[in-house]
């Protein structure tokens, strides 16, 4: 487990995940009380019926009366139904509250990841994420429907069950005293040895889930590799660790049920074998027996079905422990308490400068940059490169403050970015990672990311600048082409294009190129650039990060970056001369760049 869940875990105590639940549970107080007291009916009703049974029998049947049995058996009919519609009302009650629990909770997992920067992102992983907000959350609701509707009613039961047994002979309610223990001691041995199982079952969970994730992503790699076989082992191993998990789960859980049905019936021998003798000593009625029976039953079954519950607490339990874990991890990237404002002038031509900027990673030895300072203008391009894992992601990372740096200042117009209200920010910004990402859709949908309101006009001109026109134009629904998720219905190259336009509809003064041309031929890469530099002018910033030098060579400045360290800043010519860094990623992807 990560420090930092490690460290929230410390803060928080039993008063904290109360509230927690406490708040998600608030909308529905008026439902949950509506259904307490549908309980309290039903329990009432179920009450009554033993009592009345054995009226019937001690003073109408023996003495017969027959009035007073149909009397009787009238108020039973009355109160059976009553038990009915009050067991309808609290199913239907107990539906909808856990639903919209649920529902509820599912939304503040999701809103509180999205408010995850990518530390915590990679804390928690997306496989796990993914299981958290969907078979934990799906784990809690089934439990609290068990709970709303069964065991709630359970204590009423119980309780009542066992004073009105009192009432009907308080000397055979001693036996109470010995099969409630049992079943609890039973029940507690059962839920002690299933909890680590559980805990165990939903990491395997969120295994299976990584594996088959990896193998959906990576298909065209496990083929062209010919990896199949041992894709289908790793995900055997997985799969068949999950399995025997589950099977250890469930046949200890098939236990419960026995022992509960073996206490109860020994329990109903036991009662009628001392009852008998009462019976013949004319201390106890029969009538008395045959409700005492049912209200014994009635006490043990409460107590069966609240081990109904305690057969699936300890995963619940478990999957409470990880949307706690999720809803109490705290972004470490947050709003400022006194946000700074930009001139107006900034919304439009904004400079950006890394001041003396280190970056460590959470539980990193050693930091993937140091002491990076640097400045780029409105109007100016600067480019950064560097050999793989040199820190060229991170450092673009840092402008939009998907991660913060851990010593300098990043800064807009002189203002440090975690100064700035992050909408502020990012809308100052037009990012394209390098991971080209497109939404299922349309390819309207997915510039308008861009900007919302844009107009077909503003996007066909963002199109064309990103060398997409061509192509977007040649399909025979145009912007209104299906988009399929992650854009895997296009080309490598495709998806960079589109991925590009949509950072250029936003019409932001600063541009983030996260090598966002490495999928693209050297011909449209150089009108991309062409486009890019007629377009931007004297007004926006650029912070172009790629491999290849042909992308970079006709940057304003090119910044090489080696291990987290500027090596060399200048243009071509001048790093081809000075810059041995430099002159080694030349050499090493193309000769005649060396030439004069």
């Amino acid at each position: 487990m990560s420090d930092v869940v490690e460290g929230m875990r410390r803060r928080e105590g039993n008063g904290g995940r109360a509230a927690l639940w406490a708040r998600l549970l608030e909308p529905y107080r008026k439902l949950i009380l509506l259904l307490i007291l549908c309980q309290a009916g039903q329990s009432i009703a179920s009450l009554a019926l033993p009592s009345l049974s054995a009226n019937v029998i001690d003073r109408g049947i023996l003495d017969g009366d027959h009035a007073y049995i149909f009397r009787t058996m009238a108020i039973m009919l009355a109160a059976a139904v009553a038990q009915i519609l009050f067991a309808t009302g609290t199913a239907w009650l107990g539906a909808r509250i856990a639903i919209g629990f649920g529902r509820d909770l599912r939304a503040a997992v999701f809103a509180r990841v999205q408010s995850f920067s990518l530390t915590e992102l990679r804390i928690f992983g997306t496989p796990s994420l993914i299981t958290r907000t969907t078979n934990d959350v799906q784990q809690l609701q089934t439990v609290l429907v068990m709970f709303l509707t069964m065991v709630m009613t359970a204590p009423i039961m119980g309780i009542g069950a066992v004073i009105m047994a009192i009432r009907q002979d308080s000397h055979l309610s001693l036996l109470l005293l010995v099969s409630v223990p049992v079943l609890g001691l039973i029940i507690g041995v059962l839920m002690v040895k299933s909890l680590p199982l559980f805990s165990a079952m939903q990491g395997q969970i969120d295994r299976v889930n990584q594996i088959l994730r990896e193998q959906i992503t990576g298909l065209r790699v496990i083929r062209a590799f010919v990896r199949d076989t041992h894709e289908r082992d790793r995900f055997a191993v997985a799969n068949d660790a999950l399995t025997d998990t589950a099977l250890r789960v469930g046949r200890l859980m098939a236990l419960n049920m026995p022992a509960a049905m073996i206490v109860m019936q020994l329990s109903s021998i036991a009662m009628v074998w001392f009852a008998a003798h009462r019976i013949a000593s004319g201390a106890m009625q029969v009538g008395s027996l045959v409700a005492f029976i049912a209200y014994i039953a009635q006490v043990l079954i409460s107590v069966m079905i609240a081990s109904m519950l305690f057969a699936i607490a300890p995963r619940a339990l478990v999957s409470g422990r990880r949307i706690r874990e999720v809803l109490q991890t705290e972004t470490s990237v947050v709003e400022p308490a006194a946000p700074a404002k930009l001139g107006a002038a900034a919304m439009t031509r904004c400079a950006v400068e890394f001041r003396d900027v280190t970056f460590s990673y959470p539980g990193a030895e050693a930091a993937v940059l140091s002491h990076v300072s640097f400045r780029i203008d409105p109007g100016e391009t600067v480019a950064v490169i560097g050999s793989t894992g040199s820190g060229k992601s991170t450092l673009v990372n840092l402008v939009p403050r998907l991660f913060d740096v851990t010593g300098g200042s990043v800064c807009l117009d002189g203002i440090d970015v975690r100064a700035l209200p992050l909408q502020t920010l990012w809308s100052l910004i037009g990012l394209v990672p390098q991971e080209s990402y497109l939404f299922s859709g349309t390819i309207a949908d997915n510039l308008r990311y861009g900007r919302a309101d844009a107009d077909e006009a503003a996007l066909w001109h963002a199109l064309e600048i990103a060398q997409a026109k061509d192509f977007v134009e040649s399909l025979p629904l145009g912007l209104d082409a299906p988009v399929a998720q992650g854009g895997g219905n296009f080309s490598g190259g495709q998806r960079q294009r589109l991925t590009i336009a949509r950072a250029l509809v936003r019409r932001a003064p600063i541009y983030l190129f996260d090598d966002s041309f490495s999928a693209l031929d050297y011909v449209t890469d150089m009108r991309l650039r062409q486009a890019l530099a007629r377009e931007m002018g004297d007004d926006a910033a650029m912070l172009i990060v790629g491999q290849r030098v042909s992308s970079v060579r006709h940057a304003d400045r090119i910044l090489v970056l080696d291990r987290g360290v500027i090596v060399g800043a200048g243009r071509h010519e001048q790093l081809l001369a000075e810059c041995a860094a430099y002159r080694e990623i030349v050499e090493s992807q193309h000769a005649e760049e060396l030439a004069p």
